[in-house]
């Protein structure tokens, strides 16, 4: 098992409900109190688990600038009221953030024993497979 610090237990509470709140709020229309509130948490939490140095230099190398720019420029749209084109903005920059991450993510689903037969299904598994050949994670 896994070992957390206490800083880091709160950090995944914290990246935690931040996921709900992002969620809850696109569901209800996107509320923008509710996606605020989720970025903010989501940001917080994130910084709580890696840690302020490794979330700074996560989110700022050379090569990650422009996906961060979206992301954090999304961010910035919502808290100032425009929930739609922020979410757009923040989904485009997370998935240029986390694109090194995906097939580590796929490759992990493909173990379990549920969800790795729904990616092998025929119209499924084109997908599944053109995000696992993606680059190395980074």
């Amino acid at each position: 098992m896994i070992s957390l610090t206490d800083s880091q237990k709160i950090g995944m509470g914290l990246t935690g409900f931040g996921v709900f709140f992002l969620f809850f709020g696109m569901i209800l229309f996107f509320d923008k109190a509710l996606l605020a509130i989720g970025n903010i948490l989501f940001v917080a939490g994130l910084a709580f688990v890696i840690g302020l140095e490794r979330t700074f230099r996560f989110f700022f190398q050379k090569h990650k600038l422009k996906a961060t720019s979206f992301f954090l420029g999304g961010v910035f749209v919502v808290l100032i009221g425009w929930p739609i084109i922020g979410v757009v903005l923040e989904i485009y920059g997370f998935f240029l953030l986390f694109r090194g991450f995906f097939p580590v993510v796929v490759g992990f689903i493909r173990r379990i024993p549920v969800l790795g037969s729904i990616l092998n299904l025929p119209f499924i598994s084109a997908y599944a497979d053109k995000a696992s050949e993606g680059n190395t994670m980074v």
